[in-house]
């Protein structure tokens, strides 16, 4: 008995397994399959970095004041330019990418070998920035203190200019160091490496010093809004602002406090900090730099790698692999992980430095 098969007219549009669904090839599908997962991972820890920062919106770093650094120019302010420029040079190596690209689809090698060659170099010189701002950030280049509430505190003149620890501290050159140990301690904690300047010796230094400030990690708030609320207690926090800071009216701009509430406030300190680490951080809260370490790391590692893979097909091209083969599918497939990677850096360029 013959059996009835129903006709819906649809039989030659359902893909029926072969290699080329969507007619993309197998392994050009997989690339987009591991972009997507790949983008999702970096849309989580985005998300939750942003999370972060609105929640302690009023002590998070400010961009400017931190990559405020360039090669060769050494204590000059010069904040973004160095993470402007590295930006300008990954996406001009996505351009070189795609002009690789479109070489191969013409089957002019030496073209592909050009254009591959400068988008190597560009990917290259950003892994290198990329090292170079790490190692400044953590590094640091003026200094801090921190007190007891772990609060960190920084220095500026009566123009609002940092200035760094060197420039403070009086040394003791009678008194012997000794490194802090867990069991002589605060907090039952030992101090990793001695640092350069004790809190006695940048104590001392602030108090001879009368053109030295404190400037907090607080950014100051609104203050004609909270004169203008109903609370009491808005309006006395208020008025107490205004007596002690020295810029009330810098709204969103990090706390500047007169010299009398400055030498009170360095009676609670405990300790220096230098530069930034995933506990302490010269720039503000740890948060930050535990964000920054790991995001634009994972990011860097993407990009080192997309190297690494380029040079692999660079050299391919080379030999004329691509040639034999009659298509360059290989260079296209790496560079939908270049752009990918390009894309992603806007991202974390846009959370971390501009907003």
């Amino acid at each position: 008995m013959e059996t009835a098969v129903t006709k819906t007219g649809t039989e030659d549009k359902i893909w029926g397994g072969g290699n080329k669904p969507l007619k993309v090839s197998y392994g050009k599908m997989m690339m987009w399959f591991f972009i997507l997962s790949d983008a999702l991972t970096f849309s989580g820890f985005l998300a939750a970095y942003g999370f972060s920062r609105f929640k302690f919106i009023d002590s998070w770093p400010i961009a400017d004041q931190v990559f405020n650094h360039f090669p060769f120019l050494h204590g000059v302010d010069a904040p973004m330019y160095y993470v402007a420029l590295m930006t300008f040079i990954l996406i001009f190596s996505s351009v070189t990418m795609v002009l690789a690209v479109d070489a191969g689809h013409h089957m002019k090698q030496k073209k592909v070998i050009f254009y591959m060659f400068l988008t190597i170099i560009g990917g290259a010189i950003f892994v290198g920035s990329q090292a170079w701002e790490w190692k400044n950030f953590i590094k640091g280049e003026y200094g801090a203190v921190e007190t007891k509430g772990g609060q960190i505190l920084q220095f500026v003149d009566t123009q609002g200019h940092r200035v760094g620890l060197k420039d403070i501290a009086i040394i003791d050159t009678h008194k012997e160091r000794e490194q802090h140990e867990r069991k002589n301690g605060l907090w039952y904690s030992k101090e990793g490496t001695l640092p350069t300047y004790t809190v006695s010796e940048i104590a001392n230094g602030f108090t001879k010093n009368t053109n030295l400030l404190i400037r907090t990690q607080e950014l100051v708030p609104d203050i004609e809004k909270l004169k203008a609320s109903e609370k009491a207690s808005d309006i006395a926090y208020a008025t107490k602002l205004e007596k002690e800071l020295v810029n009330p009216e810098a709204k969103g701009e990090k706390a500047i406090y007169k010299r009398e509430y400055s030498l009170k406030r360095m009676g609670s300190v405990i300790g220096t900090v230098e530069g930034a680490n995933l506990t302490h951080n010269e720039y503000g809260t740890p948060l930050f730099a535990n964000f920054f370490f790991f995001i634009t790391g994972f990011h860097g590692f993407h990009v080192f790698s997309g190297v690494i893979i380029n040079i692999i097909i660079f050299i391919n091209v080379i030999l004329g692999t691509y040639e034999r083969r009659k298509n360059y599918e290989m260079v296209e497939k790496v560079g939908l992980y270049w752009h990918f990677v390009d894309l992603v850096w806007v991202f974390v360029f846009t959370f971390f430095y501009l907003v």
